[in-house]
């Protein structure tokens, strides 16, 4: 691999991530596949189908921790001793996650919680509103954590409460993205998650690796925030819509097909 830092590659994740060297990657956040036969254009999540790109690269369930044990050898490979892993997933395959992170020896320092504002209507079960997201590293000691990157110790809310240790809480209330009239990959973090994570556990010039780049998210927010990145999408859609993203410095696409006019897309330009 010639050039590593600040690149997406349209590959397989493992087999790209064999070519990083050791020990070099500072930080992952990643949301790999979900293993639930997931229908990627279903009209839920207020979006029309037609704004939903082609292509979502689903991970049967019986595959699902040979897939998971996959990735994970590499980014423990690639991980500094110093570094961090942030991995998003839902509840169905989550046993999966934690038993391959505990047989690949990663240390667990979290087990957080995003809630979020809305899940998929249900009629006989309760509805699911929320995702987990496991923080772990190879070195508890050596791991990079900043407790005053997003707000000082002294500073307090309206009530009085320590803003701080409110922001540090281990359930994160964070809504999910509106891209109305937006072209869209079916799923997709938050820019607020990806900010936080990186607030806390890096530094600018640090190298940002998602294994599952999806829509760029961490790419896009990680440039925005000053990190290197790197990451892999072997959905060729997805791979082409990242790239937009980062050459034209928009964060959001607008469905030139559907619209009359092209208005300016939030964030426009912000490299």
């Amino acid at each position: 691999m010639q050039k590593i830092h600040n690149t997406v590659y349209h590959s397989d994740c493992v087999e790209g991530m064999k070519q990083i060297s050791p020990q070099s990657v500072d930080l992952v956040i990643t949301d790999p596949p979900f293993g639930i036969e997931f229908k990627s254009k279903k009209e839920n999540y207020n979006r029309k189908g037609s704004r939903v790109l082609d292509g979502y690269n689903e991970i049967h369930e019986n595959n699902y921790s040979t897939f998971t044990e996959n990735w994970m050898s590499e980014v423990k490979r690639v991980l500094k001793p110093g570094g961090s892993m942030f991995v998003f997933s839902g509840w169905n395959n989550l046993k999966d996650i934690l038993i391959t992170l505990d047989e690949l020896g990663f240390i667990t320092v979290n087990h957080l919680v995003w809630k979020y504002q809305f899940g998929v209507v249900t009629s006989r079960k309760f509805v699911t509103s929320h995702y987990h997201c496991l923080y772990v590293c190879l070195d508890d000691k050596k791991r990079k954590f900043f407790p005053y990157s997003r707000f000082d110790k002294s500073e307090k809310g309206k009530n009085g409460s320590s803003l701080s240790y409110l922001d540090r809480e281990d359930v994160w209330v964070i809504n999910r993205e509106y891209w109305n009239g937006d072209i869209k990959t079916p799923t997709k973090l938050p820019a607020e998650i990806i900010r936080k994570i990186l607030a806390y556990s890096s530094e600018k010039g640090d190298l940002v690796l998602d294994p599952f780049m999806g829509s760029g998210q961490v790419a896009v927010v990680g440039k925005m925030e000053g990190r290197q990145y790197i990451g892999f999408e072997i959905v060729k859609e997805y791979y082409d819509f990242i790239n937009e993203r980062l050459e034209t410095g928009q964060y959001r696409i607008k469905d030139k097909t559907n619209c009359a006019a092209t208005p300016e897309p939030v964030f426009a330009g912000f490299f």
